[in-house]
């Protein structure tokens, strides 16, 4: 059993923090892995980083959690999460010791300040719970600019949004050629009908259907294909593949004769044929073959793998199989072609059959797949996303930065809550907002930071929430001084041009058109030339601040770690009688 004071928050948030410096920001380094097989891995990406590490204190293991959690959620951010705890920590530490009650309490120096620390870090959530986000619409939105959806190809801050996460994520010389891949692939899939929330949401639900890794090839062969590609190969090979249109039926299930024993055995010839299988069995299989191909029929897709004597009955009608498709590419199928799964294979209708416009197998490095594509009626593109990379780890690593840049844009585009709801709940942190706006974006290198920073330090508040207002402006300081760690005038040349910009524009009373569809929408734009021409969420942001003084919060409401050496065992205290002896109880 250990205390957990004050001084063990800043080491672990210490530890953390010179370990995610390494890769934070545009100059920030690759990460080298290397794992218990002897594999290396490249890494920038923080939550990759964090979750990698292996950690004995449990809280650092409980800072990572909550930083992955986040960065789960909206898809960025982990390191920044962890920059701005340790800042804010610092902060509340040498806030602790000016406490008055620090030299004049008869307790231990060190259990004054932890609860000072607590009372901090619980004010600071609760002000910003309240505050912060009329802070933002009022003093951060006005120099953003709302972006224009789903106009991907005419509209450069989606772009720029895009390219400067991949610059974070992946480096410089590649971040413009993937984030126009990825803008290419959503507009395929973005429906007109359909919200941009909906459309985001749809493409990260069947993100492990949409794409395809290769290795052994650099990043710049990465390409869209028409259709979707099922990682599967045919059952069976033909010589011919299917031409022309194509009619296809899914099983939801094995393919068997009606009352067929589970026993029975059957032998197939070199030649496909069936030597030995019974014969009632034989024709009721044959029968269900043949009605199949009488309706046309000239593949079948299952979800899981087909006895012999169907591949071998389908392969002598010419009937193309592909089993043991993944749930998650067989939803996909359906919800492209409208297919119904057949389950009773004796009552199989002609509106269990839908139609492709081709069926064809494809090779992509060294694995050859199904390759289908869909009627041209469709209210979108659909299209598969072939990504490479020269090893596995560099695939992977694109791969995730690529689904992690759709849930920041998924995140970007979140609707409004209706209601304020505070709550201490960290995956719901930022539930509390009412009006914030959608889709809005900001200049990067630090803009988010400046412009609330200085809002918190002008703003006027009582005496106990100056402080705390004041430790949260100082903290969040730290983003763009790390940024401009190997510049540091170009700090101070940033936060200047900030500053001109705030006192040239002022407060905006035109917010209240934000809510208009998005063709009408206001533009607020802000010419921060110094700055580049990377964009950032501003929401994304927004539920980053929130999720790092959830986590706060927690941290210093931790008084007692109990180290086991077990697993340990929950006793229900309605099942203890009174015999119970009290060894038996702390057994």
């Amino acid at each position: 059993m250990e205390s957990v004071r004050l001084k063990h928050v800043a080491q672990a948030v210490g530890a953390l923090e010179a370990v995610v410096l390494r890769a934070f920001g545009p100059d920030g380094g690759q990460v080298l892995f290397t794992r218990d097989t002897g594999q290396a891995v490249l890494s920038r990406g923080g939550a990759r980083i964090l979750t990698a590490l292996r950690l004995d204190n449990p809280l650092a293991r409980m800072i990572v959690d909550c930083a992955s959690t986040h960065s789960a959620r909206t898809g960025d951010g982990s390191k920044t999460f962890v920059l701005i705890l340790a800042s804010l920590v610092r902060m509340i530490d040498a806030a602790a010791d000016k406490d008055p009650l620090a030299s004049h309490s008869r307790c231990p120096r060190e259990d004054v300040r932890s609860a000072s620390a607590r009372r901090l870090a619980d004010e600071l959530l609760s002000f910003s719970l309240q505050q912060l986000d009329d802070l933002l619409t009022a003093e951060v939105l006005p120099f953003g600019q709302r972006l224009l959806w789903p106009d991907f190809h005419s509209t450069a801050p989606i772009q720029n949004l895009l390219s400067s996460f991949f610059h974070t994520r992946l480096g410089y010389n590649n971040c413009r050629f993937i984030s126009g891949l990825l803008c290419e692939l959503l507009s395929n899939w973005t429906s007109k009908d359909n919200t941009p929330f909906s459309s985001l949401q749809f493409v990260n639900d069947t993100w492990p259907a949409l794409y395809t890794p290769v290795t052994g090839f650099p990043l710049t062969y990465s390409r869209l294909v028409e259709g979707q590609v099922i990682h599967r190969d045919f059952a069976a090979p033909f010589s011919l593949t299917p031409q022309g249109p194509i009619k296809a039926v899914v099983l939801d299930g094995h393919l068997h004769p009606k009352f067929l024993d589970a026993g029975e055995t059957l032998e197939i010839g070199d030649n496909g044929n069936i030597l030995q299988f019974s014969s009632f069995a034989e024709s009721s299989l044959q029968s269900v073959i043949s009605f199949l191909k009488s309706l046309g029929v000239s593949v079948l897709l299952s979800s899981v793998k087909q006895s012999v004597a169907v591949l071998a009955l389908a392969a002598q009608a010419q009937i193309h199989v592909v089993e043991c498709i993944s749930p998650e590419e067989l939803a996909l199928f359906r919800h492209l072609s409208g297919a119904r799964p057949v389950s009773d294979y004796w009552s199989i209708q002609s509106d269990h059959v839908v139609s492709l416009e081709f069926c064809k197998p494809i090779l992509l490095g060294a694995h050859r797949y199904v390759h289908v594509g869909f009627p041209e009626k469709q209210t979108i593109k659909p299209c598969s996303l072939v990504i490479c990379g020269a090893g596995e780890g560099q695939t992977e690593q694109h791969a995730t930065a690529m689904q992690d840049a759709t849930r920041m844009l998924l995140t970007t585009w979140q609707p409004p809550i209706s209601a304020r709801s505070p709550n201490n709940s960290l995956t719901s942190s930022a539930s509390c907002c009412q009006t914030f706006p959608q889709g809005y974006v900001i200049a990067a290198g630090g803009t988010f930071e400046f412009l609330l920073s200085h809002a918190l330090q002008q703003k006027t508040f009582s005496r106990d929430v100056n402080i705390v207002s004041q430790i949260l402006a100082d903290s969040l300081l730290c983003v763009p001084r790390h940024i401009y760690s190997h510049r540091p005038r170009r700090f101070a040349q940033v936060q200047s041009e900030v500053l001109k910009r705030i006192q040239e524009q002022g407060a905006s009373p035109m917010l209240c058109q934000t809510n208009a569809p998005a063709e009408n929408s206001v533009h607020f734009k802000a010419e921060f030339s110094t700055l580049g021409s990377g964009l950032e969420s501003v929401f994304c942001k927004y539920q980053l601040l929130l999720a790092v003084l959830q986590c706060l919060s927690r941290l210093f409401r931790i008084d007692t770690v109990i180290h086991t050496r077990g697993l340990l065992k929950t006793i229900s205290r309605t099942n203890i009688s009174w015999e119970d002896s009290e060894d038996e109880l702390e057994n």
